[in-house]
């Protein structure tokens, strides 16, 4: 059962509900075989993992048409939550690891995602546009910016202009300040009250 997305986001469909809920017992399925998330996060999942994706909607619901590139994907997190929410936006989940996407892949067809393109890719090896790029926990970011900088598309069709979204934790003081381009940061605890997000925060670049 669902208990936390549903409070933070009333809106949901019956179809996306479901779909959250088989998306959780996916990853739990899964991770029994190959390692997408840490074994002591298992029972907390649509809390630690599900609901965490989603704190991206509390800066941008993405409009229709909106090109998503979600770096480092592991095992589908944060686009896969993403995609379920917006499927009228279309998701690029990349990561190095092969054994990680083609679960990924298995799992967005049985979610049914039409939405969603999963490969074994490096972001430095891709040269298409997108209007935001998404990652979570996967490293610093001005790393994410050198890759991803040539990657975001001139054309915007959101409320926000296109940028970097990324989900960070702890004490980011050191890693701001070797951001010179416009960047935001939204304590998620604003929006969530559970513990679990006292230091978690959305790392918003403006390019």
């Amino acid at each position: 059962m669902l208990h936390l997305i549903p409070k933070y986001f009333p809106e949901i469909s019956e179809k996306q509900r479901s779909q959250f809920i088989q998306l959780i017992n996916l990853l739990k399925y899964w991770n029994q075989h190959i390692n997408l998330i840490s074994r002591n996060d298992i029972e907390n999942l649509e809390e630690r993992h599900i609901l965490h994706s989603l704190g991206v909607s509390h800066i941008v619901q993405f409009a229709p048409g909106t090109e998503v590139l979600d770096i480092g994907t592991g095992g589908g997190l944060p686009g896969l939550p993403l995609a379920i929410m917006y499927p009228g936006s279309r998701f690029h989940l990349v990561d190095s690891i092969g054994k990680k996407i083609r679960v990924v892949q298995t799992i967005a067809a049985d979610l049914g995602l039409q939405n969603v393109l999963a490969e074994q890719r490096r972001a430095e090896t891709l040269d298409r546009k997108y209007d935001f790029i998404t990652a979570r926990a996967v490293t610093r970011t001005h790393r994410i910016l050198k890759w991803g900088a040539p990657l975001i598309s001139a054309r915007s069709i959101n409320d926000i202009p296109n940028g970097l979204l990324l989900l960070k934790g702890g004490d980011l003081r050191s890693e701001l300040e070797k951001i010179r381009e416009p960047h935001y940061l939204f304590p998620l605890s604003e929006y969530f009250r559970e513990d679990f997000f006292s230091a978690k925060y959305l790392l918003y670049v403006s390019l």
